[in-house]
């Protein structure tokens, strides 16, 4: 298996898959729906698949999500997001095109813009933009899910799953 750099996967995951290669990983996630003054939505293109979804990355060893999640939004996006409540917490399965499987435990946050300068980083997000809620170009299932969820959504206890956390080519 080649593990030279990829895009945006910290060392520690780099490690992990040394040892598993493409098998099941889970992992902590962050991601972030942020909102300017005009209630517009941040989005990214992904650099992986080229889709349009939410800000996201993994969560680093010893950090804690919301800071992920602000980190995520300023390396993705330029933006400056400033965290108003927790959005929700949901596992979802990931298989990347190189066939590497993962679950994310991923906690989703409810921002707002406070400052930056929009721009894409050419790596991990390929364009950027805000988008009225009207008018949003297609999305994977997750970021609909955190865009239309109210705050704190969990998956309820032995309910039957929610069809965007059990699809693992949405990415």
């Amino acid at each position: 298996m080649d593990l030279e750099f990829v895009m945006g996967v910290p060392p520690y995951v780099l490690g992990l898959r040394r040892h598993v290669g493409h098998g099941l990983i889970l992992l902590p996630g962050a991601s972030a729906v942020v909102v300017d003054d005009g209630g517009r939505v941040l989005l990214v293109r992904r650099g992986d698949n080229g889709r349009w979804s939410l800000p996201a990355g993994m969560v680093d060893p010893g950090e804690q999500p919301s800071d992920a999640a602000v980190r995520e939004v300023f390396e993705e996006t330029g933006i400056v997001a400033e965290i108003l409540s927790v959005g929700g917490v949901a596992t979802h399965p990931v298989v990347y095109p190189n066939g590497d499987r993962c679950e994310y435990l991923n906690v989703w946050f409810r921002c707002r813009a406070v400052g930056g300068s929009l721009r894409a980083d050419g790596d991990e997000s390929l364009e950027v933009g805000w988008f009225d809620p009207a008018a949003l170009p297609e999305l994977d299932s997750w970021s609909l899910l955190r865009l239309t969820t109210g705050s704190a959504w969990f998956q309820p206890a032995g309910a039957p799953p929610h069809p965007a956390l059990t699809s693992p080519d949405a990415l």
